[in-house]
């Protein structure tokens, strides 16, 4: 079982089943089903890197009017028993969806780079944008930042250690853990990328 009462909920209605949340949630009691539970793991600690940061254009408001108003973006890491991959994906705040991704088993500023080229290339290079991330050194490093200003992108940045100010990316992160990767053995980075993609 991966969704919890709350989800499977939205689910069953969405397939018009007119079931609430306690009623769904009783039913996974009886059955002995429980929801994949996350769990907290970071393999590096955060140092400061000595680059310098973008503003805080966001300032954790998250609404937009439209596509292409306000990009989010963040690297997510992933275990298997080949070593760590690396997940950077962007999301458009208007529509929550991915329309960015990138994998490597480095974490560098070419991960960032590739999943904010992809985004750029499915969205037709729109300008303006306000791009919000974390303070990473792979945001503020000098060819992140380039290629923000080649494209007429306004980069954006958390405050420091401040989690909440990228919700929305770090909520995408812990659904898909949750519901596809904890629980399961990953041998090869391989089979990583191909849950995540699939």
């Amino acid at each position: 079982q991966r969704y919890g009462a709350p989800r499977l909920t939205d689910e069953l209605r969405a397939q018009g089943y007119p079931f609430n949340v306690k009623t769904v949630a009783a039913s996974l009691r009886r059955q002995g089903l429980r929801a994949k539970a996350s769990r907290k793991f970071s393999p590096v600690s955060y140092r400061a890197h000595g680059l310098p940061v973008s503003e805080n254009l966001l300032e954790q408001d998250f609404y937009a009017s439209g596509p292409n108003q306000k990009w989010a973006g963040d690297i997510t890491y992933l275990r298997t028993d080949e070593g760590w991959l690396y997940l950077a994906v962007v999301i458009d705040l208007w529509s929550r969806a991915v329309i960015g991704w990138s994998m490597s088993p480095r974490m560098t500023a070419q991960l960032a780079c590739d999943a904010l080229q992809m985004a750029l290339w499915r969205r037709k290079r729109p300008r303006n944008v306000i791009v919000h991330t974390d303070r990473g050194g792979q945001y503020c490093s000098a060819d992140y930042q380039a290629q923000l200003k080649r494209h007429n992108l306004r980069g954006s940045m958390s405050a420091k250690g401040c989690c909440y100010d990228n919700a929305c990316v770090e909520s995408f992160f812990h659904s898909l853990k949750v519901e596809c990767i904890h629980g399961e053995h990953f041998i090869s980075r391989e089979r990583m990328r191909a849950t995540v993609f699939n």
